[in-house]
């Protein structure tokens, strides 16, 4: 098993990262956390699996557990799910020295850490991700939150997790399509601050030791938050190809996943910041390769004026002017403060096909 510790100014936690960890939940956290209530939040795909197995292991170790059930896709991560779990907590009790325990994916770690960061004005929480994109992003860094009709993740609040059990063991169970979009995140890391990690996916040895993939992560996230855990300067990088990314995802109707939007919008990105000699050298014939080693799209379905008509609104956007992150080689990257009114003619340079 690997530990790697975030060190933020809310509370500082393990990521205990290894095999078969689910089945020992309980007896985990009892080394953490005194006997006290807990509510499992978990989708119902994901309760199907696992969800009698935590909550077994949990009761067992002496927690008085019960489980939030809601229906898996992220349709479901909106203010009325969000209302449920609020009034779930409060009918069952809960208080500030109970626990809620996000089983599930990064739909089921924002809304249920969104609720226990405004439940009684803040309990803890454990994040339990099982799916690769939860393990090495959404579990790490205390983004929680729900969507709006008007965008992606407008609601929400930071509140980092007192502790995340990763159990690789469950990546067993993903669609090809679902573990992708996690090699998707991974493939943004590699891009923005570490380049033998990039190399690594590129050579397709992912799954030789996926937990080194994961680890490396955690700890560039952990890293990052660490620096600037409230979002105003250098996490933005964690936000590579995501602006745009969100914007796909609402065109879409949420029928293109996250990871396959973060894939174009890296792509887009990526091509405008090389057309437009805003990097060190070429970036776009490596990425574009990686990804589609992985099975991930690599040019986007919709047009510049929709796109940027929604990305205006993205929460990266400060006033006149909306912060870009773009590659300057495999490995690093920056920030490109665009004119809002500039971003437009940024994404078409983007969707040209040619490179």
């Amino acid at each position: 098993m690997r530990t790697v510790n975030v060190s933020c100014t809310q509370r500082n936690y393990d990521v205990f990262i290894g095999n078969n960890l689910l089945k020992d939940a309980g007896e985990i956290l009892s080394k953490i956390f005194l006997p006290c209530s807990a509510v499992i939040v978990t989708d119902d795909i994901v309760d199907s699996l696992y969800g009698d197995e935590v909550a077994l292991s949990m009761t067992c170790a002496g927690f008085n557990t019960s489980k939030f059930v809601f229906k898996n896709g992220e349709q479901s991560k909106n203010l009325s799910v969000y209302s449920k779990i609020l009034e779930f907590l409060a009918c069952s009790s809960i208080t500030r020295s109970d626990i809620v325990v996000a089983l599930g994916g990064g739909v089921t770690g924002d809304l249920a850490g969104f609720a226990a960061a405004t439940y009684m004005r803040g309990i803890r929480f454990v994040q339990m991700p099982t799916t690769l994109l939860a393990a090495i992003d959404s579990s790490v860094g205390g983004k929680t939150g729900v969507d709006l009709e008007a965008g992606k993740n407008l609601a929400g609040a930071f509140w980092q997790p007192s502790f995340v059990l990763c159990d690789c063991g469950t990546l067993k169970t993903l669609p090809e399509e679902i573990l992708a979009d996690g090699i998707a995140e991974a493939v943004k890391y590699g891009m923005i601050r570490d380049s033998e990690l990039f190399d690594l996916l590129e050579a397709g040895e992912f799954f030789d030791n996926p937990k080194n993939v994961i680890a490396r992560c955690v700890r560039i996230k952990g890293d990052i938050v660490a620096k600037d855990e409230f979002d105003n300067g250098e996490r933005q990088l964690l936000n590579f190809g995501h602006t745009l990314a969100h914007a796909i995802e609402k065109l879409s109707g949420y029928k293109i996943s996250h990871g396959q939007a973060v894939a174009i919008g890296m792509t887009v990105v990526t091509r405008a910041a090389d057309s437009m000699n805003l990097t060190k050298e070429p970036c776009l014939p490596r990425l574009k390769n990686v990804l589609k080693k992985y099975g991930l799209p690599v040019e986007c379905p919709y047009e510049m004026s929709d796109l940027a008509g929604i990305a205006v609104m993205d929460k990266k956007r400060s006033g006149s002017t909306i912060n870009v992150i773009i590659p300057l080689k495999i490995g690093e990257s920056g920030i490109l403060k665009l004119p809002v009114q500039e971003l437009e003619s940024f994404v078409s340079c983007g969707l040209c096909r040619e490179g």
